[in-house]
């Protein structure tokens, strides 16, 4: 009885792992048949430009960085509709339309030095990549660290820099930065990023806890301008 329960447990485990992988081969196969590059257009056009998203390098740069390389392999398909997706960790990757606008605020002109905290996934480091001069990211979960810098260099990123640490204080080694972006919430602007941020940079990001707004900092004269742009819903910041 005990030698048919063991052969019985094994044939269990055989259809398990069989159905398993049938499913990931499936998946796999309907990822392939999608036409990503249609659909990133569509993105663009639909979800972003028609939004009022004018610069035309951030729009150059959401038509080429792929998306669905960022998010897993399940969920693929779901890359470039209008929502945050989620990534593992109780983390997720932006709102498409979220992330164009957080990078046209910055402005950016391509020999900037930027700072990103919130890697996550790595696609907004990748939207940075194709703007920047440079980009710092901080990721402070090391599993996401480490994926998303595997990936950024497996797309063959060589201006990024990855760092898995708390993003709060920022990565003073290397300030000033033109620019600092924010892809978590915290209570408060961090009093570190407002003093590596460049004379004349600029800072985004979503402050508050129930309530979150989306906030332009920039720096003039070693005095900070204010300006609320539109509430949002971010994950919370994180802190070690």
């Amino acid at each position: 009885m005990e030698v048919k329960k063991v052969i019985n447990l094994v044939i269990l485990w055989l259809i398990l792992f069989i159905s398993f992988a049938s499913a990931d081969d499936a998946t796999t196969e309907a990822n392939l048949k999608i036409d990503f590059q249609f659909l990133r257009k569509r993105m663009v056009s639909q979800q972003i430009q028609a939004r009022g998203i004018k610069d035309k390098r951030v729009l150059e740069a959401m038509l080429k960085v792929e998306r669905h390389r960022f998010v897993p392999e399940r969920i693929q398909h779901l890359a470039y509709e209008d929502t945050p997706l989620p990534i593992g960790y109780s983390q997720t990757i932006s709102q498409p339309y979220i992330v164009a606008l957080m990078t046209e605020l910055l402005e950016l002109k391509g020999d900037e030095k930027v700072l990103e905290i919130g890697t996550g996934s790595g696609y907004q480091a990748a939207i940075l990549a194709e703007l920047a001069k440079e980009v710092y990211t901080i990721e402070i979960i090391p599993e996401l660290a480490q994926s998303a810098e595997r990936l950024l260099k497996e797309l063959g990123y060589q201006n990024i820099q990855v760092r898995c640490g708390d993003g709060y204080l920022g990565w003073p080694q290397v300030a000033p930065f033109e620019a600092i972006i924010v892809t978590c919430a915290p209570e408060k602007i961090p009093e570190p990023l407002i003093e590596q941020l460049a004379e004349e940079g600029r800072l985004v990001i979503p402050v508050g806890t129930t309530y979150q707004e989306l906030k332009l900092i920039t720096k003039k004269k070693g005095k900070l301008q204010e300006k609320s742009i539109i509430p949002v819903r971010f994950v919370p910041m994180i802190r070690r």
